[in-house]
């Protein structure tokens, strides 16, 4: 064996042992990867039912929003109408019982001051 033999034998021995300490952290690595994939799938599977629920639940919230639509619709309708009726009946009955008002305190202060000079005139005597 010459130099050149005992040189390519120490490399080839150094290439080996560098190929054995490089192979366990790709080795490694390589099960991560495996955790990793595992990982992916599981999250796969229980985000799939989630976002279907989601998605029933959107649409359910979207129907009664529909609904609540209408009923704040009726509501704004009623609203109105009860407002005209208001205007109507104040319209309608307000005058006239103001003027029975302003009848009957003029009929009760004639009346008092009735009795206030009967009474006058009684003391007098």
């Amino acid at each position: 064996m010459s130099g050149g033999d005992i040189a390519g034998l120490i490399a080839a021995g150094v290439f080996a042992v560098l190929v054995a300490i490089l192979a366990v952290p790709v080795f490694k690595l390589g099960r991560v990867f495996d955790e990793v994939r595992r990982t992916i799938s599981t999250l796969s599977e229980g985000t799939t039912p989630l976002i279907d629920e989601v998605t029933a639940t959107v649409s359910t919230t979207n129907a009664q929003l529909q609904k609540v639509d209408g009923i704040s619709t009726n509501v704004s309708d009623a609203t109105a109408n009860i407002s005209a009726l208001s205007s109507l009946l104040a319209a309608t009955v307000g005058s006239p019982v103001i003027k029975v008002a302003a009848f009957s305190y003029g009929v009760r202060s004639a009346l008092a001051g009735r009795r206030a000079q009967t009474s006058r005139h009684s003391r007098s005597r």
